[in-house]
């Protein structure tokens, strides 16, 4: 457990590094070199002394000397109140050197007083930003592979009569006994006594990133180690930032989390860092902070608080994502977007502190899952391709399918004249997309709330408008009644207030989806790749081109009475699915309570989502549809009636 003990007193030191300033910004780099030198004794003190005897004689020289310097640079430090220990632990560590006492017992005493000195003398510990191991690797190959080699095995073209021999980055024993942080001081200071020059010239950034390279080299289970992170959350509360990470090394994990397990999980850290930054993969951070607070809250009786933070942790950390998750993993989506409902739902109804607990440890787990599926390295080309087109297409058909079918039938009823206000409205929508996005971006920001109202109250206006134009259209497509229609009533139908009418339908059909649209490839564009996402985008709009295409030339070859039976179904259809899509929406914003329905699968293209609400608003919706179609049907078969007793 020796371990064990010098990994939390890490921890201690990192998190008092973490709050504080460097309270000796003078002696940084004196603090530095005195940590490096305590961790080269931890690692390498082995490989001079073995059962009391000395087995490598200059290694032997090499601890001896380090150990003086050592006690000499804590002498030389500023006063402070931990200094005359830090003196006091160098002399001891320097004759227990002398005295060829046991490996083990010189590597826990020197790296316990190496983390007893960044914790009197602070010093940063961790990169600021995640280390690019791209930039990694090209500095390695730079500055690196003609000493060490390319792989790592200190075998490169240079390394030939150095002495000591540079060191083989994939052995994995030594490997074991070396933090990140100790690669990156090596890298910045070089090492005394050996041929290993600084690198002070490189930023740090580059300084991190190599070390982050350097240090992935030994471990190659990255694969199974994302496996054991994602379903063991006992191993991400021991791992939680990149400090700590930084400084912990293969060894002292293997004491921390089993040795079965830990070179795995330091596997995938070291070579996916980006798994730890804060912020990770657009919101889940916050997601995840809300529902933690709002946890509290309900532990504390505030429950409309509570309430408030966890639809907080929907609206502002996890829907913006929505887009993007859904074109990488559709189920683990729907499986957090239920999650989340559930969650609420306990919440509004006073569940016991313990389920709403284990709701929230739930969405831990399944946000940790949404992480990995959104690394940076899960976003090929391939995938970005797909989210584009698949996105576009989604929120662009429904669009289509109104805008298409107002253009049919302006077509049918030769008002031609006033397709210029259908055609203003959707260009319009496409206008005020464009400042949306523009506003969001640069302006004012638009809040989770806010959206979800936009679609909401959008998709149930439409509905209503819809249902009243489809049962409009099926009227008209009863025998005789368009030639009626048309005699009495069509001119006045298509005048100018009309025609407005016409505008501010298409203007809105078109903005609601063009707003979602913003806001999912906005997620996306995040990710990067934004050639593939163009690409997709591209695809999309040709494929929309070509259905846009094909409807209209079909609609011109149906006789009216069939055109509007069918387009009076479609609209129908429409209007039962943004039923669906309006009330989730407010649901969404906390206007319309939660009434989970377990076992109902979601489809968003169909309006359908996994609660009482919404489904009863699309069946009352089917049920007024078919009220108002027999009663179409009725008035049309007594006007025959009635025509026919008059003839």
């Amino acid at each position: 457990m020796t371990i064990l003990r010098a990994l939390v007193a890490s921890l201690i030191a990192f998190c008092a590094i973490a709050s504080a300033a460097p309270a000796f910004a003078g002696t940084q780099d004196e603090v530095q070199t005195t940590w490096r030198l305590l961790d080269y004794i931890a690692v390498d003190y082995a490989e001079a002394v073995e059962d009391g005897e000395v087995i490598n004689a200059l290694e032997y020289a090499e601890m001896l000397e380090f150990s003086a310097s050592i006690s000499a640079r804590m002498t030389a430090l500023p006063a402070g109140p931990r200094r005359s220990e830090l003196v006091s632990e160098s002399r001891s560590l320097a004759e227990t050197i002398t005295a060829r006492v046991e490996p083990a017992i010189v590597s826990r005493d020197a790296r316990r007083l190496a983390s007893k000195l960044i914790g009197a003398y602070p010093i940063p510990l961790a990169p600021d930003t995640v280390p690019d191991l791209a930039r990694g690797a090209a500095l390695y190959a730079q500055f690196c592979a003609s000493c060490h080699g390319m792989t790592g095995g200190g075998d490169g073209p240079a390394a030939d009569g150095l002495d000591p021999a540079p060191i083989a980055f994939d052995d994995v024993a030594r490997a074991r006994e070396r933090s990140l942080f100790a690669l990156y001081q090596v890298i910045g200071q070089g090492l005394e006594g050996t041929a290993m020059p600084g690198f002070a010239e490189l930023s740090a950034k580059d300084r991190w990133s190599l070390a982050y390279h350097t240090g992935s080299i030994a471990f190659a289970e990255v694969e199974r180690g994302r496996r054991i992170w994602i379903e063991d959350a006992s191993i991400r509360a021991i791992i939680p930032d990149l400090t700590t990470l930084s400084g912990l090394t293969p060894a002292a994990a293997n004491e921390a989390i089993g040795a079965d397990r830990a070179e795995a999980v330091i596997a995938f850290l070291r070579a996916h860092p980006e798994t730890l930054e804060k912020g990770t993969a657009g919101s889940l951070t916050l997601a995840r902070d809300r529902l933690r607070e709002s946890l509290a809250a309900y532990e504390a009786g505030n429950v409309e608080e509570a309430r408030e933070l966890a639809l907080s942790a929907y609206l502002d950390g996890f829907e913006p994502l929505e887009g993007v998750l859904s074109t990488r993993d559709a189920g683990l989506m729907a499986s957090i977007e239920t999650a989340m409902a559930e969650l609420r739902s306990a919440i509004g109804r006073g569940a016991p502190v313990a389920t709403v607990a284990q709701k929230v440890s739930a969405l831990d787990d399944l946000f940790f899952r949404a992480e990995t599926v959104l690394a940076s390295d899960n976003a090929s080309e391939t995938a970005a391709f797909l989210g584009a087109f698949t996105i576009l297409l989604r929120e662009g058909l429904e669009a289509l399918l109104i805008v298409i079918a107002m253009i049919a039938f302006l077509r049918k009823a030769e008002k031609t004249e006033v397709l210029r206000y259908v055609h203003g409205g959707w260009i319009a929508a496409l206008g005020a997309g464009g400042l949306t996005w523009a506003a969001a971006t640069y302006l004012i920001g638009i809040s989770g709330a806010g959206r979800e109202l936009v679609e909401g109250f959008g998709s149930l206006f439409a509905a209503l408008v819809l249902l009243s134009v489809g049962i409009w259209m099926h009227g008209k497509s009863q025998a005789g009644e368009w030639q009626r229609y048309i005699q009495k009533t069509m001119q006045r139908a298509l005048g100018r207030g009309s025609a407005w009418f016409l505008f501010g339908l298409a203007f809105l059909v078109v903005y609601r989806e063009v707003f979602e649209t913003i806001l999912f490839f906005a997620a996306l564009w995040s990710q990067g790749q934004a050639g593939a996402i163009l690409s997709g985008a591209g695809a999309a709009i040709l494929l929309l081109a070509l259905i846009a295409w094909a409807m209209l030339r079909y609609s011109r070859r149906l006789p009216i009475s069939t055109f509007f039976a069918y387009s009076s179904i479609l609209i129908g259809i429409l209007a039962v699915v943004l039923a669906g899509k309006g009330i989730s929406g407010l649901q969404e914003a906390g206007l319309v309570g939660i009434t989970p329905l377990p076992g109902m699968p979601r489809a968003p293209i169909l309006g359908l989502s996994p609660a009482l609400e919404p489904v009863l608003a699309q069946l009352l919706t089917v049920v007024f549809i078919g009220f108002a179609y027999w009663l179409n049907k009725t008035k049309s078969l007594r006007a025959q009636r009635v025509q026919t007793g008059n003839g």
